[in-house]
């Protein structure tokens, strides 16, 4: 665990220290090299269980994917901003890489925790780098309001989660997740309990988000600048279902009672968010709410607590984290060229950047999950075991892959295709250093075709 934990703490003076016309490659160089060796985790000594294990960190084959994805997502966010932060003072751009640097450090010691109480500690500690970076660097006045949004949404639902994990401790006797899972359960009956298990479980569906509570998340994403939608995608959401699968376990009498409302708006959450992507005009807003989407399923998946449920979610998660980080690099390279957001005034970019529009098919195509792409193999395990816990969940997952179809399609021919408008004169030509990070996101997704157990979690 130390080997990719001290580098990356290290990252923090090299970025401070280096001169600065070498700020970037320095950064990227050395972030690259983290995320490489962390793919060493992948080998998984341990058949069952946990590995890499000391008194306060461990992998297991939940926490390694994510732990992974954390550290591959670090150079491609360095990659992203570099355009975007190009114009600032020196000094603003080395802070910019250490939050982004802080980030990667407070998400390693989340999911690699086996203390509850330090999960807690750093699941909160991510919303300080990711708050800065919104209200500071993001692009339009309303960022001010969309961190305001954030920070409250995650911090009423995380208080009653520091209660629970506190109550638990007193019960139980312990918080380590190397114990708590055999520790007896309880029979819980009264009202109380039935409070301790909301609690327990409404920081992570806020984080997810679950719809309804899911407000926050296209504020922050429209308002974020580049690395910080992409982060916010990929890993931050992560949190929420790492979290949940994690207290399953120690929330076992109930769930089975009072997991239905949370199901039911899950699974609408699903449908709704789908319409409203139909009916978008803002790029980011559309790849921001069809993240709610996705991540519905993955909450529905985890709550039927099925080992096919489980795996499923965790494969979905690492899909999506892919998928959606690359929609928003190709959504801020559109950004970068045209200055707007707005899918009417950017179109039939395919004209004028046709090796793009191939990265946004390919990307599109992941988004509804094509075969046999990982995000398919989710999807189906996690429709295939809702099937089997109420076949009425057909319609809804069945209507909510195919409104999924319709608005990935309708956002690719929104951007690529048709006339280029009058007012798209002398654009940038492409780079390579924006194919390069397209590839870094596509290709993972691409081979993890190959060897899928790599990400199915316990179940392998």
């Amino acid at each position: 665990m130390l080997k990719i934990l001290i580098p990356t703490i290290m990252l923090i003076p090299t970025t401070w220290y280096s001169p600065s016309k070498w700020l970037w490659p320095t950064a990227l160089t050395h972030s690259l090299i983290i995320a490489v060796l962390s793919l060493s985790w992948l080998k998984n000594p341990a058949e069952t269980g946990w590995y890499s294990l000391s008194p306060t960190m461990a992998a297991d084959g939940l926490s390694t994917p994510l732990l992974i994805l954390t550290c591959w997502l670090l150079p491609l966010m360095i990659l992203a901003s570099q355009n975007h932060t190009a114009q600032e003072p020196i000094t603003r751009q080395r802070l910019y890489i250490t939050l982004l640097t802080s980030l990667q450090i407070f998400l390693i010691m989340a999911f690699s925790a086996t203390e509850m109480i330090m999960f807690y500690v750093m699941f909160e500690a991510t919303l300080i780098p990711t708050l800065i970076l919104i209200t500071r660097w993001g692009n339009q006045a309303e960022r001010l309001n969309a961190g305001t949004y954030f920070l409250f949404y995650t911090l009423a639902g995380s208080l009653p989660l520091l209660v629970a994990l506190l109550i638990l401790q007193n019960t139980a006797g312990t918080l380590s997740l190397l114990t708590l899972q055999y520790s007896p359960t309880f029979n819980m009956t009264t009202i109380a309990d039935k409070m301790w298990w909301l609690s327990c479980l409404l920081a992570f569906l806020v984080k997810m988000p679950l719809y309804g509570v899911h407000l926050w998340l296209p504020k922050a994403h429209v308002e974020a600048p580049i690395a910080g939608s992409m982060i916010l995608a990929a890993v931050l959401l992560k949190l929420g279902g790492y979290g949940m699968m994690r207290m399953m376990p120690m929330l076992e009498p109930l769930t089975k009672e009072l997991c239905y409302p949370f199901i039911i708006l899950a699974l609408w959450g699903v449908i709704m968010t789908g319409s409203i992507c139909l009916r978008q005009t803002d790029l980011k807003s559309l790849i921001a709410y069809s993240s709610v989407g996705h991540m519905g399923l993955v909450t529905a998946g985890i709550l039927i607590q099925t080992p096919w449920g489980f795996t499923g979610s965790l494969i979905l998660m690492i899909a999506h984290g892919l998928t959606s980080s690359t929609l928003f690099c190709l959504a801020n390279t559109n950004y970068e060229r045209t200055h707007s957001r707005t899918m009417v005034l950017a179109r039939g970019m395919q004209m004028v950047l046709p090796l793009m529009a191939a990265w946004w098919f390919i990307a599109s195509l992941a988004n509804l999950a094509l075969p046999p792409l990982p995000n398919l193999m989710g999807e189906l395990m996690i429709i295939t075991s809702l099937f089997k816990w109420s076949w009425w969940t057909i319609t809804l997952t069945g209507a909510g892959t195919l409104i999924t179809a319709g608005y990935s399609l309708y956002m690719f021919l929104m951007t690529q295709r048709g006339p280029l408008p009058m007012h798209a004169i002398a654009l940038e030509p492409s780079h390579t250093r924006e194919h390069l990070l397209i590839a870094l996101h596509l290709f993972p997704l691409l081979l993890l075709v190959t060897k899928p157990e790599l990400i199915w979690g316990w179940t392998a």
